[in-house]
């Protein structure tokens, strides 16, 4: 086929066995085959060089899907083994849907290593790998109840955890249960983990912007978002892909504070939901917390608690106020309630919404 012709992109089907899976990427990565979309995806074909689709909410929740290279995905997979110090032929085990770019990574790596993957997604029995990568909710169900997983933890050589922030008791008790854990941070848009332990891989750069907006350059960067060239370039500037988070360095590390668009506004005053949900989870050890925030005619934005355990209302009023000011004291609650995520073990936010929209209209 010409080069200038279009490449057929084909959709993952959920009933494919992992090694056709496998299979099908390897000729995407290789240029063998059709591109690979790991979701829905409204388009057919895409330009030669493309390999994956990646289906992500953006920014600001709007779908869109991001496009990524052969050379992209396998500079991440080179830069997170450089780091690891990995050998070919270690293994890794796959914990994670790959709908998303962490799960597809670890498929990726496991081409780049020339190993067998183990696919623990529907079993119970835990085969050891050298390598594995999860998200802080599945930290902490090993580390509280599910023995078969925290053994194949502690016996890996490094564990990746991300998708979302993960407390600094969480990483304490892992590493007293001599679990090897590596925090990362990243984005489809850079092809997923690109900030290990609060520094870069090898090739990325970051970049604190105005209000101290997060931006990351390097190889493993994305092409464009399928279908809306104008809003990938309204999120990068000069190869910089500029994320949705802010943060800052500190020491040499850089330290992410939350998403921009976790910051809402209420009596006129900035109120970051990830700092809400981060505050309360290290106090209240047994129990989660998730923010969200509703329309209201007098706050503009008022600030919603929910919570998997029972609230105590007046002593967390007190607390948030004491630590944020009277602006961050939640105007609602729900206790008890099986806190929303997606897949990838982040707060599922829009689902939320709903029910605070349904008990507190």
């Amino acid at each position: 086929m010409a080069k200038w012709l279009p490449r057929e992109l084909v959709q993952v089907q959920q009933e494919w066995p992992i090694a056709q899976v496998i299979e099908a990427l390897q000729k995407a990565l290789d240029g063998q085959g059709p591109a690979l979309a790991f979701g829905p995806s409204t388009h057919s074909h895409v330009a030669r060089k493309i390999a994956v689709v990646i289906p992500t909410s953006g920014s600001a929740g709007e779908p869109k899907e991001v496009a990524l290279t052969s050379k992209a995905l396998m500079a991440s997979a080179k830069a997170a083994h450089k780091y690891l110090k990995a050998k070919k032929n270690e293994r890794w085990s796959l914990l994670l849907p790959i709908n998303h770019i962490a799960g597809v990574n670890v498929l990726v790596r496991s081409i780049a290593l020339q190993s067998h993957l183990i696919d623990l997604r529907v079993k119970n029995k835990y085969e050891s790998a050298e390598y594995t990568s999860i998200v802080p909710t599945q930290l902490y169900r090993a580390l509280h109840g599910d023995k078969d997983l925290l053994e194949h933890l502690r016996t890996a050589k490094a564990v990746l955890v991300g998708g979302s922030p993960t407390s600094d008791d969480l990483l304490v008790e892992a590493k007293s249960q001599n679990i090897n854990v590596i925090t990362t941070y990243g984005m489809s848009e850079m092809s997923g983990g690109c900030i290990y332990n609060n520094k870069p891989l090898p090739g990325v750069k970051v970049k604190i912007r105005k209000h101290q907006v997060i931006a990351l350059s390097g190889p493993m960067q994305a092409k464009t978002y399928l279908g809306d060239k104008i809003a990938w370039k309204a999120t990068t500037k000069n190869k910089w892909f500029i994320t949705s988070d802010f943060g800052e360095f500190k020491n040499g590390k850089l330290i992410v504070h939350g998403r921009v668009d976790d910051l809402i506004i209420s009596g006129g005053e900035k109120i970051s939901l990830s700092a809400i949900e981060g505050a309360l989870n290290e106090i209240y050890k047994n129990q989660r917390f998730m923010a969200c925030a509703t329309k209201d005619a007098e706050w503009g934005e008022r600030l919603g608690l929910a919570s998997d355990g029972q609230i105590e209302i007046e002593k967390i009023k007190g607390t948030l106020k004491e630590k944020f000011g009277d602006h961050a004291v939640p105007k609602a609650f729900i206790p008890n309630i099986e806190l929303p995520i997606t897949s990838i073990g982040k707060p599922d936010r829009k689902k939320l919404l709903t029910h605070f929209e349904r008990l507190h209209p």
